[in-house]
């Protein structure tokens, strides 16, 4: 289901700032001054992440019968009449 979201970019931001919030947590125990830095990266991740997260929900165009289809760029053509 991520992949069919085009999700994958979002989930991998999302990770990086995992990281760099371990990373800020090594930092800090270590009582570096750069510490600060990977926070503020970690928050940045974070942010741009969920806004990834968002972009299909935002984006997402309704078909005839008010299905959102999150996919814009796919284009379902309906054969079979019911």
């Amino acid at each position: 289901m991520i992949k069919k979201l085009k999700l994958q970019k979002a989930v991998i931001v999302l990770i990086f700032g995992v990281i760099a919030l371990v990373v800020y947590q090594v930092m800090s125990m270590r009582e570096m001054e750069s510490s600060d830095y990977a926070l503020n990266a970690a928050g940045v991740l974070f942010m741009v992440g969920a806004l990834m997260l968002l972009y299909p929900i935002v984006f997402g165009r309704k078909d005839k019968e008010g299905n959102v289809q999150l996919d814009p760029e796919k284009q379902v053509t309906d054969d079979v009449e019911q």
